[in-house]
């Protein structure tokens, strides 16, 4: 049955029913005259027949009126119901009971369903019950309204009592803020604007409080400028905070909506407070994490800002050992020494007990005599950025000296294998295979090229390695990598390579990241002994916004993404941080010197890359590269070849050699010599100016370390180019070629040899600068 056809039967029903006396007394009139008649004709008979006629007549009126009042009333209410039909606005009508009788077409379909206002409210109205309990107590005797923020949009509802009935009316709102307009408080004797319910705050883009309701103001006792002067933590809909309000901390619940043009709707909703006969002393809204300590670790008191700290809901009657750690001493001794009054106002840093992240606490301790026993308070402070700059600072001396160690390290130790190989290359021209010396001289030739490999190593992660920058298509590396790589990992574990199709270039050097990605292999095949499979990914990925992550900020742009997967052990996570030390390994005593790792860190950072990890203990690690792509085709284009020599190179030509170390001048020149090229030796550069005084002398190249006492290799190249330009250099060094680049500015027609050197690579070198 529709609205309208309950409504009829039920009006039909109540005009019989209120009819019915007056029938009745009709009935008993005409009965009395009938008998009257019947039994005489005597004036008693006659009296009573007046009387029952009067009867009759009183009753037909009294019917008669009620018919004509019921009959007004039913035009009145059909007139409501057209006119409510006719409403372009959502509108209903209820009953005194709370029974929906009608609604009109765009209250169908924007209302709910359901024959209770509260029901057909719900999509619209956080709390719809609650809205027309107050609507109704505010609507007696006179209309009343209230002006609703909700997901679904701002809406006024109105509510106004007509014959008898309910009038509900729903009017949609433009969004902005909303404001009381004069009149919708439906007859306020005052004449004063009807203000909404819920305090509502618009929000700008950038947290500036555009706009505060009168509600608002009231809660919150002032106007604020910005959203987060309000609420600790982001706005986000359904969700709990604490707000600081003139009687205390009010608990509210959060709800947002668009109001467009890039502004926000932040509605307050205060929640019922749970009653307590705790006395409030103003501690837990205090911004600061306090802790009450007894002195053998319990905690007695904590306010709310500690347990958010410690992410606790209440923290009271745990003891702090359970919360932190870190120092090198007993806690509880610690704690004692301080309720003594030993050590007081000294702050320590403390690391708090969680296994997803690290964060430190800086705690001071101050000691407060209560009831004749002392108690300590602690103020907390969040020093994990404090901390993670010192880490910084600390790693960065750290490889500032290593890096110095290294360097020095890397000249002399470059120097004497640079001898060791170049004449063990000289004795291997004169033995072949058959020969009982050629397997000797063969070890001591991989043995010196295993300590050059210790040497690049050192200067890798000290990022001062030598590195030949070219534009690199990782998925060709790879797949020129895969037959090396799975005689590494070996026959219980199975290597995976996925390729991005779409995989933009990059500019490194070859042989080092070939060397990154042999580390990363062999790591995650330790890291599985039992066999598994490894999974080399790569891939292209943007980034919009700046990446912050492990001390690293990513800036944003294309990068080349390399992903190194094993389903191995994992690593802890107090651990993951440290895995790129030098030095540092989990592996047991002989089985690693802890700088694969390192290694890989220094070659991904000085190629301008960024390295992660990710682990989970059980399931395995996940290494992370990103590489800038190297996308620009002005940069891509390879530079133009210098002019070619009229003169190729022939025997005879002219080689100065400079070199302060004598067994690897000695070695260089007899090798340069096999090659056919007439060699002069100068052990200093003051020497070798004094043999190009010579006018007459023809030197063709000039071959000369960087670092030697007196004048350096740059210096002295410099003066012999004024009297001889043209001449091309060589410059050969056991630093890193960075040291070199400010000098060669002005050094035309160089280029670098790195030490340690094979014979064939320092007479190719030579060779192709004289072609």
């Amino acid at each position: 049955m529709t609205p309208t056809a309950f409504y009829e039967d039920a009006q039909l029903r109540g005009g019989v029913r209120q009819a019915l006396p007056g029938l009745v007394l009709v009935a008993a009139g005409i009965l009395c005259l009938g008998l009257g008649t019947l039994v005489n004709g005597t004036p008693a008979a006659l009296a009573l027949f007046a009387a029952a006629g009067a009867f009759l007549a009183l009753g037909a009126l009294l019917g008669l009126r009620r018919m004509l009042v019921e009959r007004r009333s039913e035009r009145a209410v059909s007139a409501l119901r057209e006119l409510v039909a006719a409403d372009p606005a959502p509108a209903a009508i209820e009953t005194a009971q709370g029974r929906i009788l009608f609604a009109n077409e765009p209250a169908e379909s924007l209302l709910g369903a359901g024959e209770a206002l509260a029901a057909r409210l719900a999509p619209l109205v956080p709390e719809p019950e609650a809205l027309a309990l107050r609507l109704r107590l505010r609507a007696a005797g006179r209309g009343a309204s209230e002006d609703v923020v909700s997901p679904a949009g701002r809406h006024r509802i109105t509510l106004a009592a007509v014959a008898g009935m309910n009038y509900w009316r729903v009017e949609p709102l433009p969004q902005g803020p909303m404001q009381a307009e004069p009149g919708a408080s439906g007859g306020d004797p005052d004449g004063a604007m009807e203000v909404a319910y819920a305090p509502v705050l618009t929000v700008g883009r950038s947290g500036a409080v555009l706009y505060m309701n009168a509600a608002a103001r009231t809660l919150l006792g002032r106007r604020v400028k910005r959203l987060d002067e309000v609420l600790e933590a982001p706005a986000r809909s359904g969700k709990v905070q604490q707000i600081a309000t003139p009687t205390g901390v009010q608990s509210v619940r959060i709800r947002c909506s668009d109001a467009g043009v890039g502004r926000q709707e932040v509605v307050l909703h205060p929640m019922a407070q749970p009653g307590t006969s705790e006395v409030r002393d103003g501690v837990d809204e205090l911004p600061v994490p306090l802790l009450r300590l007894a002195p053998d670790g319990r905690i007695l008191r904590a306010n709310a800002e500690a347990c958010r700290m410690l992410e606790v809901k209440s923290a009271d009657g745990s003891v702090i050992d359970d919360h932190m750690e870190g120092l090198g001493r007993s806690i509880a001794d610690w704690l004692t020494d301080a309720a003594a009054g030993r050590g007081l106002h000294r702050s320590e840093f403390l690391r708090l007990v969680r296994p997803d992240r690290e964060v430190f606490v800086q705690v001071t301790l101050n000691r407060v005599i209560e009831a004749g026993r002392a108690e300590l308070v602690a103020v907390l402070n969040d020093a994990t950025e404090l901390k993670s700059l010192e880490a910084q600072f600390v790693q960065s001396q750290k490889m500032q000296a290593i890096g110095q160690l290294a360097g020095g390290v890397a000249h002399d130790f470059n120097n004497l294998l640079t001898a060791i190989s170049g004449h063990c290359d000289l004795l291997l021209l004169r033995h072949d295979l058959g020969d009982a010396d050629y397997a000797d001289l063969m070890q001591i030739n991989e043995n010196a090229n295993r300590a050059a490999s210790l040497v690049g190593q050192l200067l890798a992660f000290s990022r001062k390695q030598t590195l030949s920058v070219e534009k690199l298509d990782l998925r060709d590396t790879l797949s020129d990598l895969t037959h090396l790589l799975n005689r590494l990992v070996g026959e219980r574990v199975h290597l995976t390579l996925r390729h991005d199709p779409v995989l933009p270039p990059i500019r490194g050097d070859r042989r080092q990241l070939e060397q990154v990605m042999m580390n990363l292999v062999v790591n995650a095949r330790d890291a599985m002994p039992g066999g598994g499979e490894i999974v080399i990914e790569t891939e292209r990925c943007i980034v919009h916004d700046p990446l912050v992550r492990d001390r690293a900020r990513v800036e944003p742009g294309a990068y080349v993404c390399v992903k190194v997967i094993d389903q191995g052990s994992g690593i802890p996570q107090d651990k993951l941080q440290k895995v790129f030390e030098p030095f540092f390994t989990t592996k047991r005593t002989g089985e690693g010197t802890g700088l694969g790792l390192s290694t890989v860190y220094g070659i991904v950072k000085q190629t301008g890359g960024f390295i992660f990890v990710d682990s989970v203990l059980g399931e395995g690690s996940c290494f992370t590269l990103m590489f800038p792509a190297y996308e620009d085709p002005e940069v891509l284009d390879p530079p133009a070849p210098e002019p070619a020599r009229t003169a190729a190179a022939q025997d005879g030509s002219v080689v100065l050699l400079v070199e302060d170390e004598a067994p690897v001048r000695a070695f260089a020149a007899r090798a340069l010599r096999l090659r056919g090229f007439t060699v002069i030796e100068a052990e200093t550069a003051e020497q070798a100016l004094e043999v190009l005084e010579d006018a007459a002398l023809k030197v063709d190249v000039f071959v000369t370390d960087v670092v030697m006492p007196g004048l350096d290799g740059p210096s002295w190249v410099r003066r012999a180019l004024e009297g001889r330009p043209g001449t091309r250099v060589v410059f050969v060094s056991g630093y890193a070629e960075e040291a070199l680049d400010k000098s060669r500015v002005a050094v035309p027609n160089s280029v670098f040899l790195p030490k340690p050197f094979s014979l064939s690579e320092l007479t190719e070198t030579v060779h192709r600068q004289l072609a």
